[in-house]
């Protein structure tokens, strides 16, 4: 047994020695693509060092909501989000008549608790609105499509937000 180990032993050494620089060398493996735009429910690059901001409901709840020109329209009564993790819409209620507002046609002042909408007045009259009696089938193609435009909108893809 001691004779074929001192045999062993140069080929395992020359073994070694050629192999494990050869394997030192090999790149390591490439990092997985970033995920898609669009991916998340709000996608928005970020510096490295930076971190998302977090929000509670309680900020965006009860905000005042206005137009452009400060025409007050009324305040956020609601929040509707998927099943799918994505939050959609706002409803404003005013004068006990709801509207639905897109998600990401509404500019947050979170400290003010404040939202501004990027339409003028005339635009925003010919938006259709209902009551707590009569809700709309909010995720219907056509219903979220038409939504979407009077806000000069197009909806987003649903995706699912990893967890």
């Amino acid at each position: 047994m001691g004779t074929m180990l001192r045999k062993l032993l140069p080929v395992g050494a020359l073994t070694l020695a050629f192999v494990c620089p050869a394997l030192a060398q090999t790149p390591p493996p490439k990092p997985p693509p970033p995920p898609p735009a669009g991916a998340g429910a709000r996608v928005t690059e970020r510096a490295p060092a930076e971190t998302p901001h977090a929000y509670r409901a309680k900020q965006v709840l009860g905000a005042k909501v206005s137009l452009k020109g400060d025409i007050s329209i009324g305040t956020v009564d609601d929040i509707v989000f998927s099943d799918l993790g994505q939050i959609e819409y706002l409803i404003v209620a005013n004068d006990g008549k709801l509207v639905t507002v897109p998600w990401e046609a509404a500019k947050f002042d979170f400290e003010k608790q404040i939202a501004t909408l990027s339409i003028t007045q005339e635009q925003y009259k010919v938006i259709p609105t209902y009551t707590v009696r009569e809700y709309p089938v909010y995720f219907e193609p056509t219903y979220r499509t038409t939504v979407y435009r009077y806000y000069g909108l197009t909806p987003r893809p649903f995706v699912r937000v990893r967890p």
